[in-house]
C-alpha cells in the first residue's frame, strides 16, 4: 500500500472511514528500544489503512527523517521498519476516532496507565508522547511544555513533544524537526 491508500491500494471511502471508528492499529514494538512514540491515538485515516500517523499530511514521518531518526523518509506502511532504527509506536489510547477530542480526560488517564504497563513491559530508554495536551490530561501534569520531563515512565526517560498532524497549526515542519531533533540529541548523547 502506497502512503495513502487503504484497502486494494487506494484511499479509503467514507464509508470505510466511519466504519474505522473504534479499530485499532498494531503497536510497533520490541523490548529495549531507543524511543517508543507515543500518539493520542489511531485517526479513522490511520485505522483505516492499518499504518501509525497513516494520514496524508501528517508530518510525524518528515519530521523523523528530518531530525535524523532514520536515513531516509519512510512512508507510514513502512511504520514496521522503525524497528531496524531502535524506534517504536503505540499509542494512549488504543481505539481510533475522528478527532483526538472527541476522547474523555478518563480515556486519557486510562489510557496513561495502560502505557505505563507497556512502558515497563519494554523498556524503551526514551518514552515520546507526541501531545502535549493530551499528555498533561493523561498524566494529570497541567504545566507540562514539550521537552524532556522531570520524571521517568516505568524506567525510561520521558519527552512530550508537538502533535504532528497537519491540525497542530501552532507547529510547523521545522518547529517539528527541530522539537524532535533535541530528542534525537538526548538519544545520541546517552549512547556515547
Amino acid at each position: 500500500m502506497s502512503p495513502s491508500s487503504g484497502p486494494a491500494g487506494r484511499r479509503p471511502t467514507r464509508d470505510e472511514l466511519e466504519a474505522s471508528f473504534g479499530r485499532t492499529v498494531p503497536d510497533v514494538i520490541a523490548k529495549g528500544l531507543d524511543v517508543l512514540f507515543v500518539g493520542i491515538n489511531p485517526s479513522l485515516y490511520s485505522a483505516a489503512v492499518g499504518h501509525h500517523f497513516g494520514r496524508p499530511g501528517n508530518r510525524f514521518w518528515p519530521a523523523l527523517h528530518g531530525a535524523g531518526f532514520t536515513d531516509r523518509l519512510l512512508s507510514p506502511d513502512e511504520d514496521r521498519a522503525l524497528l531496524r532504527f531502535g524506534l517504536g509506536i503505540t499509542n494512549i489510547v488504543a481505539g481510533a476516532t475522528a478527532r483526538a477530542d472527541q476522547l474523555s480526560p478518563a480515556d486519557l488517564r486510562e489510557g496513561a496507565g495502560r502505557l505505563t504497563e507497556t512502558a515497563r513491559r519494554f523498556a524503551p530508554a526514551m518514552v515520546a508522547v507526541l501531545g502535549v495536551t493530551a499528555y498533561r490530561v493523561a498524566f494529570e501534569q497541567p504545566r507540562t511544555v514539550v521537552g524532556p520531563q522531570t520524571g521517568r515512565l516505568a524506567g525510561a526517560g520521558l519527552w512530550v513533544l508537538p502533535n504532528p498532524s497537519g491540525l497542530n497549526a501552532g507547529y510547523q515542519l521545522p518547529d517539528l524537526i527541530r522539537a524532535f531533533g533535541d530528542l534525537r540529541a538526548a538519544v545520541v548523547d546517552r549512547r556515547r
